[in-house]
């Protein structure tokens, strides 16, 4: 499906792994707040709310035998980001990783973004299995030699060594967004990224820390008069002058730079008008848009607002070509969502590797298939019950009022606790991956 044709009920998801641990009481540290498989799919990082970045390696020796391709093993664990302290604004800044994303491969070492709040970071992640030795003014454990005592050379030379990974910031861009940033996008010209915070988007080189231009900014002259603000923003894949903004009012915007240097004048405005007959008190809560993803084609964007996923053609601006309802059995729940904040929940999506299906999270640790071509689509639930190796998903169903069916659970006994707000998909092969609360379970293609 990913790389080959088939939908996803044509799929038979089976568990593969489960990352973390199994208590019941979770740290708030461990809480999974990020997840990116890197652009060959061999690297899988996640990012936690305690500012760590977890970087899983696909086991290339299983990759031959089908059964077992997805292994997927701790490869390099670093603290990305500290608590921090803004003094002049008396605010503490947390150390939560809200963003990952991964620059393409150039050379044997790896390179990653990384963002909390305020401050981007690009780390260098790199392997060493050799070390010198030999050297004529050093001893073997570092200590400097007496150059009188030295009456011949040696030339050093590199021996094996147990295979270290290494992460090491290479670039630190702070201070250029005074409200929290939500999103970072690398640009298909692989030299700049932007970032994007409430009320501004600001563009970066990735060889530059000093400066960033700030091409949008939406903020009022009085901050009274705010009505919206930037909920996500991303690059085109293909069009290195194109990006798109999405807004808590619903829309989204896109941008081409070649029309000026602040795009505050978008080139579309991609709007559905609302059906008066849901207008309600949460409509505009619920139209928040909390991600957006272009295709890996550029053809289509895809948007997340809280209880449904739209695809828009980008040739098309006035509605979605396509709208799938995720979870539209809470909209009777609105109240209770509202007043234990759930309705405030952020999900992402995400495309396969040919754009014929899309996912996305849910509550109850359930998370949601959605196939483009057959308009069909399938419920799967992420839980321990389910973690036997190779053990088949069975898809599930929600009840959402009347008589309720054997196989299925009632609206009013999903725990809106357990949520999935963070999916990624492998971009060549049918390997997800679907962070719980602190989990983060591996689920792959059954393969007969």
């Amino acid at each position: 499906m990913a790389g080959a044709g088939g939908g996803a009920n044509d799929v038979q998801w089976c568990f593969s792994q489960v990352k973390g641990a199994i208590d019941d009481d979770v740290a708030e540290a461990d809480i999974i707040s990020t997840v990116e498989f890197n652009h060959s799919g061999e690297l899988l990082a996640t990012g936690d709310k305690g500012g760590r970045v977890v970087i899983f390696q696909q086991d290339i020796e299983n990759k031959s035998q089908a059964q077992c391709r997805s292994e997927y093993n701790v490869y390099s664990t670093f603290q990305s980001h500290e608590p921090e302290f803004d003094y002049l604004k008396s605010l503490e800044i947390e150390e939560k990783i809200n963003k990952i994303r991964w620059l393409p491969q150039k050379n044997a070492a790896q390179f990653l973004l990384s963002t909390n709040d305020k401050t981007i970071k690009l780390w260098k992640i790199s392997e060493r299995d050799k070390r010198p030795e030999g050297y004529n003014l050093k001893e073997e454990d570092g200590r400097y030699r007496d150059a009188s005592t030295i009456t011949t050379l040696r030339v050093p030379v590199f021996r094996p060594m147990d295979l270290m990974v290494e992460a090491s910031p290479r670039r630190i861009f702070a201070n250029a967004h005074t409200y929290h940033i939500n999103s970072i996008s690398v640009n298909s010209d692989n030299e700049t990224y932007l970032s994007a915070d409430d009320l501004r988007i600001n563009l970066w080189h990735l060889e530059i820390t000093d400066r960033s231009f700030n091409i949008v900014d939406i903020k009022p002259a009085n901050m009274e008069e705010l009505t919206e603000v930037i909920t996500a923003a991303e690059f085109h894949p293909l069009q290195c002058n194109t990006f798109v903004y999405s807004s808590s009012k619903g829309t989204i915007r896109l941008c081409d730079m070649r029309a000026s240097a602040l795009c505050d004048k978008h080139s579309k405005l991609f709007e559905e008008p609302e059906d008066p007959s849901n207008r309600s008190f949460f409509s505009e809560i619920i139209s928040s848009i909390s991600d957006v993803k272009f295709s890996h084609s550029g053809r289509y964007m895809m948007t997340r607002d809280y209880l449904s996923v739209k695809i828009w053609d980008l040739n098309m601006e006035n509605r979605p070509v396509e709208t799938y309802q995720v979870h539209e059995y809470l909209r009777s729940k609105l109240c209770s969502l509202y007043e234990n904040d759930c309705i405030f929940d952020k999900f992402e999506c995400c495309w396969n590797g040919n754009d014929s299906v899309v996912m996305t999270g849910s509550y109850n640790n359930f998370f949601r298939m959605l196939e483009r071509g057959q308009r069909r689509d399938m419920t799967l639930e992420a839980s321990r019950e389910c973690s036997k190796p190779r053990q088949v998903l069975k898809p599930r169903r929600v009840c959402a009022g009347g008589k309720r069916k054997k196989d299925e659970i009632s609206v009013d006994s999903l725990d809106f606790n357990k949520k999935i707000l963070h999916t990624a998909w492998h971009p060549e092969e049918n390997i997800i991956a679907v962070a719980t609360t602190n989990n983060l379970y591996i689920f792959q293609e059954k393969v007969n």
